[in-house]
């Protein structure tokens, strides 16, 4: 489940080769009973954050989500990540769509 446009007008900005690998990786993480950190990790410090990680040759992107009733992963934003830790600000913007997203329900 997508919410608001945050993930899809993400995801149309970006190359053919890295949608495809987006596709690949949300595949794996919905096959797979337990997804290896390199594709899906809690982000430390947050309530319930979590971050799809894509990695296309050297061009790293992360996609946050969280669980909603246990199973539904609502995806939020994405960004190409260009540093070794992910930006507090790119976090923020995730908790706050988050919060966005809760308060309507």
């Amino acid at each position: 489940m997508f919410y608001e446009n945050y993930f899809q007008d993400f995801f149309e900005q970006q190359k053919d080769k890295v949608k495809a690998k987006i596709v690949w990786t949300f595949e794996l993480i919905e096959e797979l009973p337990i997804v290896p950190e390199t594709y899906f990790k809690h982000i430390e410090n947050t309530e319930g954050l979590y971050e799809i990680r894509v990695q296309v040759g050297s061009d790293v992107f992360r996609i946050f989500c969280f669980f909603d009733k246990g199973q539904l992963v609502v995806l939020l934003n994405g960004f190409q990540k260009k540093t070794q830790k992910t930006p507090k600000k790119e976090i923020e913007k995730a908790l706050k769509i988050k919060a966005q997203y809760e308060n309507e329900k």
